[in-house]
């Protein structure tokens, strides 16, 4: 089974970052850089490598920014990878899809979903949670 996460708004918050908005109008990587985790990633990094040896795969999938010119969405690309090998360093992701923003995610429906954002969660069906209920989730796999 495939264990899928969102980053902004999910796990690393992009939103709470001062001047986010007018920073990605303007090709800054900075918040993506500055974010700061949304849940407790060392509790995470645990549960998660726990499913990673009981045979889980483990993915990312975000997107870049919107509107962002090809080279500003290859520097955000570069700047979510940065941010989790900086704060999820243990853990060995399957996958990590950044794509372009708007690409429906259920494009990759498979597995369960957490993601901060409702549309994305209704169109990947069933098994797709808020971010608000990972660690209850992921304790009952």
């Amino acid at each position: 089974m495939k264990i899928n996460f969102d980053m902004d708004g999910t796990i690393a918050d992009l939103y709470g970052v001062s001047n986010w908005l007018e920073d990605l109008l303007h090709e800054d990587v900075r918040p993506y850089v500055e974010a700061r985790p949304l849940v407790n990633l060392q509790a995470l990094a645990r549960v998660l490598n726990r499913l990673i040896r009981a045979g889980y795969e483990v993915n990312i999938i975000s997107w870049t920014s919107r509107n962002g010119s090809e080279e500003y969405n290859e520097a955000v690309r570069q700047a979510k990878i940065k941010w989790l090998r900086q704060h999820l360093a243990s853990v060995q992701f399957s996958e990590i899809i950044i794509i372009p923003y708007g690409t429906p995610k259920e494009l990759f429906a498979d597995g369960i979903l957490f993601d901060d954002e409702e549309h994305n969660r209704a169109a990947w069906g069933e098994g797709a949670y808020t971010e608000k209920e990972i660690f209850e989730i992921l304790k009952n796999l």
